[in-house]
């Protein structure tokens, strides 16, 4: 198991985001969280099996493409603290 932990630059708050990380993440059976900051990133720790976290990505950056301006991305090992996939305020 691995968590992904990330941080999206661009038009990334606003534009649904959130809800499809959420959508994304339940149907790659992650777990996680993805939040918004006050710096207008987005803050995004999800964990799970290597091979669904790079489908899970991939097809979130695909479809949120055109809001994504830049990323920061750290690989790091799981922790198991998480039971769902959900959004933090």
């Amino acid at each position: 198991m691995k968590r992904v932990h990330i941080y999206y630059f661009g038009n990334v708050q606003g534009v649904g985001f959130r809800y499809t990380s959420v959508i994304v993440a339940k149907r790659y059976g992650l777990n996680g969280w993805v939040k918004n900051c006050a710096d207008s990133r987005v803050e995004l720790v999800a964990e799970g099996k290597e091979a669904a976290l790079k489908e899970f990505l991939a097809e979130l950056e695909k479809s949120m493409s055109h809001h994504i301006s830049d990323k920061k991305i750290n690989w790091e090992p799981a922790t198991g603290e998480f039971n769902c996939f959900q959004t933090v305020y």
